[in-house]
């Protein structure tokens, strides 16, 4: 930083709080080459004294005071601010596991999602819908989940049927949905109640009365999958019992029979597709663990049109989308015809969660979508998280994070190697030198 220009040390600590959590405003994005500057040098001359734990104690406070500003930030006039401020939200919860810190604050948060659900359009109803499953993560199990999920539904529910509204906030809402009530831990009551209110939706896709594909926009289809997920996230919740029994021909529920899934194969959309074929799965599962002749007579025809879409190879179709398309496919054929189920490890810092079944691949694959590169953080320090996955107590911090290098350490121990570095290629130099010289 040039002399005679350095801002004071209340302005440099304003631009690293907003680095801190990786939130952005219309004031922060103007001086922006400024403040990496300021944030680079002020964090350097602390690392440099070698005051790690108050730096961490620091970046702790910051990182508060400018969520705290964030919050305060959903209830002001401006759309597009409240919009700015419902993502910094979300992804300060993304970022950190601080369950007693929003539990002192969820009547504010619960106050500012509902009225932006209510008052907002587009852009802010998506942000504040992909904020409130976020809200239920870091509150954990117990009652005031609950809460919140019984004070936004209504209005969720309302979004989510509004064909006026965009149809990426109502995508939001479905999953909104379908993760606030999995977390909170609602009646099944309540939890069929919803499935059937989110199959009014994705029948969109349905076959017509006359056996035709509907014709559906990209921005629908990806409504109805958003659905479908959320509704197949339920049926996890479910007894197997019940699976065969609601998912049998001879019924007349709320749950869609396997031949309606199946309809739901002949989109033309990639992500109906995937989500008719993982619904497909889940119900398999489930039903056979109540009867291994679940669905048996249906199974051959089923299996025919899921091997032509693990094989499909049609040029229409984009590459990418093949790929995954065959990939998945695969998979769900595999467990139809020879009940193989998943098996897949995901490793988290000395830990490994295996996803043995497909409910609970659904399951993870849900948290993934919510919370993004947060996910092993929250595997790690979550209470909820690991109830869920079956986890256990939360392991200790190991030894070598105990005695982790600074730093500073780190620095003096690269200067000793180059150092090394530079006179081994320097002897060499000479030697080459002599060897030119004769």
């Amino acid at each position: 930083m040039p002399k005679g220009k350095r801002k004071g040390k209340s302005a440099s600590v304003q631009k690293s709080r907003a680095d801190t959590i990786g939130i952005t405003s219309d004031e922060d994005s103007i001086n922006d080459n400024a403040s990496v500057i300021s944030i680079v040098s002020e964090t350097k001359s602390i690392i440099e004294e070698g005051g790690d734990e108050v730096d961490e104690q620091t970046q702790e406070e910051v990182f508060e005071e400018k969520l705290r500003e964030a919050i305060d930030g959903i209830n002001q006039k401006s759309a597009q601010g409240r919009t700015s401020s419902l993502e910094s939200v979300a992804k300060a919860f993304i970022k950190k596991c601080i369950p007693d810190f929003v539990s002192d604050r969820r009547l504010t948060l619960t106050d500012g999602i509902e009225r932006s659900l209510k008052k907002g359009r587009g852009s802010e109803q998506a942000a504040a819908a992909q904020l409130a499953p976020l809200l239920c993560v870091q509150l954990g199990a117990g009652d005031e989940a609950e809460e919140v999920y019984k004070s936004l539904a209504p209005v969720l529910s309302v979004v989510a049927h509004d064909t006026a509204a965009s149809p990426q906030a109502r995508a939001k809402c479905c999953w909104a949905l379908g993760l606030c009530i999995f977390l909170s831990g609602g009646e099944m009551a309540d939890v069929i109640q919803l499935m059937e209110s989110l199959e009014t939706i994705f029948s969109g896709s349905y076959l017509k009365g006359n056996g035709t594909v509907p014709v559906v926009s990209a921005d629908l289809a990806s409504l109805h999958a958003a659905a479908l997920s959320a509704w197949n996230l339920l049926l996890t919740l479910m007894a197997p019992d019940d699976i065969y029994v609601l998912m049998s021909e001879d019924t007349d529920v709320f749950a869609p029979q396997i031949c309606q899934l199946s309809e739901l194969l002949d989109s033309s959309h990639l992500d109906v597709r995937m989500a008719a074929g993982e619904t497909i799965a889940l119900a398999y599962e489930l039903g056979r663990e109540h009867n291994d002749d679940f669905q048996r007579a249906n199974t051959p025809q089923l299996a025919d049109k899921l091997r032509q879409l693990a094989t499909d190879s049609h040029k229409y179709r984009a590459k990418k989308d093949r790929k995954q398309q065959r990939s998945s496919f695969r998979d769900i054929l595999h467990y139809v015809e020879d009940d193989d189920p998943p098996d897949i490890q995901v490793r988290f810092g000395q830990e490994i969660l295996a996803l043995d079944s497909w409910c609970r691949k659904k399951q993870y694959d849900a948290f993934c979508q919510v919370l993004g590169s947060g996910m092993n953080l929250h595997l790690t320090e979550n209470d909820l998280v690991r109830e869920i996955f079956e986890l256990g107590e939360r392991l200790s911090p190991p030894y070598y994070a105990a005695n982790k290098q600074t730093k500073h350490e780190r620095h003096m121990m690269n200067s000793a190697a180059f150092k090394a570095r530079t006179l081994s290629r320097s002897k060499h130099r000479d030697k080459r030198s002599a060897v030119m010289a004769c």
